[in-house]
């Protein structure tokens, strides 16, 4: 049996970038900690935008260019990325197509028994690699640290923790949460 850890977009944009909250500031120690404690496979995911990105359907919904690749925005934040063991899964979109790939290899070699979601934003990637991760692993235990995550808003964070909840998604630490 084996557990994973993934951390999503724990980028310099998100937290005190183009799109940075004091939310998403106040997290990255317990992010760091829950990493460095974890027992089992750590997955980074790095949101990735073109320069094009203002032509793109989200550019259009969310006129903010972040996360343009190869920027300082798109880095992981210097106090995690010496704790990134292999290469971040570079998503284009809110949910990384590629990750539930990698979930199925990784529980068709060892069952994979929890997934474990932290990171940024609560109410857009976590959310939606979350559900993506219940779909490809319907048995494993899914699992969301809220006190790792912080959405666009407190507001936004605390909807999404319980429209989580109700997809048998277990929420964690939501008393320690930035809700």
């Amino acid at each position: 049996m084996q557990n994973i850890l993934i951390v999503v977009d724990m980028q310099n944009d998100f937290i005190d970038g183009a799109l940075g909250t004091k939310e998403a500031e106040a997290i990255v120690p317990g992010v760091k900690q829950k990493i460095e404690r974890f027992q089992g496979r750590v997955i980074f995911t790095r949101d990735t935008h073109g320069e094009n990105y203002m032509n793109t359907q989200e550019g259009q919904k969310l006129p903010v260019p972040h996360c343009i690749k190869g920027t300082q925005g798109w880095q992981i934040s210097p106090e995690l990325a010496s704790l990134c063991q292999d290469t971040p899964v570079d998503k284009v979109t809110f949910g990384a197509s590629e990750l539930g790939d990698i979930l199925k290899e990784a529980d068709q070699r060892e069952t994979v028994e929890s997934v474990t979601l932290i990171g940024l934003c609560t109410d857009i990637c976590v959310i939606s690699n979350a559900l993506l991760a219940k779909a490809f692993l319907p048995e494993a235990k899914i699992v969301v640290d809220a006190s790792c995550c912080a959405g666009v808003t407190p507001e936004s964070h605390k909807n999404a923790l319980e429209a989580m909840k109700v997809c048998q998604i277990e929420v964690e630490n939501e008393q320690n949460g930035m809700a």
